[in-house]
């Protein structure tokens, strides 16, 4: 069977077909522009390909309720045009197959469960963090949505006690997007993030933030795994420093091997490494065909 598969970034839209062992078998990618310019890109992709199902994991926020008009679209983003567009509904016009439909993140998580860093256990956690702030829950085997769906990226946070920064976020400003994403390092800093050396205090002030929003994470949902993507995370120096503010903040309080014990095993980077979104949406739309 041959899928389809959509990592669609609020920067960046990937698409590729793979198979149902999880191989990715081509991709192409391309920047995210206005709504019709960038699928028509998707669809041209998809055309001669023979998927028998589609996988989307957007960025959101997103209606997934499938009792909504509004279902398959994306709904109160800022990202100019897309706002109300019928992400679903348009891919359908051109590819009339099961369209699996969810979040980046939950996208991400799925796949990282199926093949991945949380390969074989029934719940992780996935934030990614980027252009923005997601983060994906899988509990008890299955993706969490509720009302909604997850949305980590902006639970309010406790400043830094010396960080003056107001935040990024348009909606709550210094939420843990607000302080934490990758424009967040650039405004507050004057450059991006990649440019800053490895001790600067930049990172310990992003593990802070990070470490905050693990720890209530843990507290609340006790996953088995916390796995930490996008591009804001290949500053591999974050990892130590999340870990010991995680710790730090739990006290001995939460008594698991995993995380007394065993914590370079349990916030770990993606195991999928930048394919997670991808190969997540390839596991939306394996569902979707079931």
């Amino acid at each position: 069977m041959r899928i389809g598969a959509i990592e669609a970034g609020g920067t960046k839209f990937i698409c590729g077909v793979g198979n149902e062992q999880g191989e990715i078998l081509e991709r192409i990618s391309f920047p995210t522009e206005a709504p019709e310019t960038t699928l028509e890109q998707a669809v041209t992709f998809f055309r001669d390909k023979g998927v028998e199902a589609i996988g989307i994991g957007s960025f959101g926020p997103i209606d997934l309720d499938r009792s909504s008009p509004a279902y398959g679209r994306v709904t109160t983003t800022p990202k100019p045009g897309w706002a109300g567009f019928d992400f679903v509904g348009y891919m359908k016009r051109f590819f009339p197959v099961p369209v699996g439909f969810d979040t980046d993140v939950n996208a991400a998580v799925f796949g990282e469960a199926k093949w991945g860093a949380a390969q074989g256990l029934d719940s992780c956690v996935y934030y990614t963090i980027g252009t923005g702030v997601g983060v994906g829950v899988y509990a008890e085997g299955k993706l969490v949505h509720g009302l909604v769906h997850p949305e980590g990226g902006h639970v309010l946070t406790r400043r830094h006690p010396e960080d003056p920064f107001k935040g990024v976020c348009p909606f709550h400003g210094d939420c843990l997007e607000g302080m934490a994403s990758g424009p967040a390092i650039e405004k507050r800093w004057g450059v991006k993030g990649s440019e800053l050396p490895d001790d600067h205090q930049a990172w310990e002030m992003e593990a802070f933030y990070l470490a905050q929003a693990l720890s209530g994470v843990i507290l609340l949902l006790s996953p088995k795994k916390v796995i930490l993507g996008g591009g804001v995370m290949h500053q591999k120096q974050l990892f130590p420093l999340v870990r010991k503010l995680v710790a730090r903040n739990l006290n001995g309080y939460v008594v698991a091997p995993d995380i007394l014990d065993e914590m370079d095993n349990y916030i770990v980077p993606p195991g999928l490494g930048d394919n997670a979104g991808l190969c997540g949406a390839l596991a939306l739309g394996i569902e979707a065909a079931k």
